[in-house]
């Protein structure tokens, strides 16, 4: 009976022990939350103020001489400096979801507040990407060479509707930390969800069977593409963490340093070959929309939204590129 006597009390002050440490938790998450939303509320009085300042200073500018108009650029370039602070300050706050966000989870907080958590997000994201693009590369030459049966293709269809719709949420979710994801790369996973979707639902006939090789060694490239993309950005994010350069969270690449481009250059020949081949899908469905015989929609949208990805990978293509050499004319203006 000693003996249990003794455990007994020794789980009494156990368990008052963790009373304390509890209550002592909760009072922490009190002030973590009060600081939270002091936090967020002088940001967006922050925000609000330099947007007003902002279109002062554009209306000033238009009457000022050449003194004030360097100081008015000078206080520009303050205001882009500190929206970026705020940009970042961000990633630690509790912040509403975006419309995509609500309309899959509902007002969940999703934010991560240890730079840990956030990387191991991201790295599990990279992770997700690379053994999905490996299952869908095999999928696609299973169904191509071995499996040509209705069944197989829509259980590769819907693979495909699953894999970027959950692309979708989980880049919402990292913008929602702090990842600098923008501009094309936003819509293009949306676009292709659309894609698969319709993929999905196009019948079984002549039209389809037409495709349907042409669209699954397509599929094969692609996978073969992201998995050289897969290993040249994620080369480039490692040397720019380690430089300072990036954060933990951005997925591409925005400007360039000397050492990008070889990798860049050995990428360029298969982006744009994977381009003008969506270019050239979007043609050959376009003449299947054309034929007497033809009776699906899915045929003119499939058509047009491969028309669609083409155009938006190839201007953005075309945009990195630019950039390049466009820094690469500045430094040797400087150096001159």
């Amino acid at each position: 009976m000693s003996k249990f006597q003794a455990e007994w009390q020794e789980m009494e002050e156990e368990y008052q022990q963790l009373q304390e440490t509890h209550k002592l938790y909760r009072q922490k998450l009190e002030e973590l939350t009060s600081l939270q939303t002091t936090c967020s509320s002088v940001i967006n009085k922050q925000r609000k103020s330099l947007k007003d300042l902002r279109h002062s200073l554009s209306r000033s500018g238009k009457t000022c001489d050449e003194n004030d108009l360097k100081l008015i650029t000078d206080i520009r370039s303050q205001i882009k400096e500190k929206e970026n602070v705020f940009f970042d300050m961000e990633a630690y706050l509790p912040k509403r979801n975006g419309l995509y966000l609500n309309l899959v989870l509902g007002n969940v907080n999703v934010t991560l507040l240890s730079n840990q958590a956030k990387f191991a997000y991201k790295d599990e994201y990279e992770k997700f990407k690379l053994y999905m693009t490996i299952i869908l590369m095999f999928g696609a030459i299973t169904c191509l060479f071995f499996l040509n049966y209705r069944v197989t293709d829509e259980i590769f269809n819907f693979l495909l509707v699953w894999y970027y719709c959950t692309l979708t949420i989980r880049e919402s979710i990292l913008m929602s930390n702090g990842s600098r994801i923008k501009g094309w790369w936003v819509s293009h996973h949306y676009v292709s969800t659309f894609l698969s979707g319709v993929m999905l639902t196009w019948p079984e006939g002549p039209m389809y069977q037409r495709f349907r090789s042409q669209f699954l060694a397509f599929s094969i490239y692609q996978s073969f593409l992201q998995f050289l993309q897969y290993y040249y950005q994620s080369g480039c994010l490692y040397r720019l963490r380690a430089l300072g350069e990036r954060s933990q969270l951005d997925l591409t690449v925005e400007g360039f340093q000397s050492w990008m481009w070889r990798g860049l250059t050995f990428l360029l020949p298969f982006l744009f070959f994977g381009h003008f081949w969506q270019l050239y899908n979007s043609v050959s469905l376009f003449r299947l929309a054309g034929r007497d015989d033809c009776k699906e929609w899915q045929v003119f949208m499939l058509a047009l939204t491969f028309l669609v990805l083409f155009l938006g990978n190839f201007l953005t293509t075309v945009k990195v590129v630019h950039q390049k050499f466009q820094k690469n004319k500045e430094k040797m203006q400087k150096k001159d």
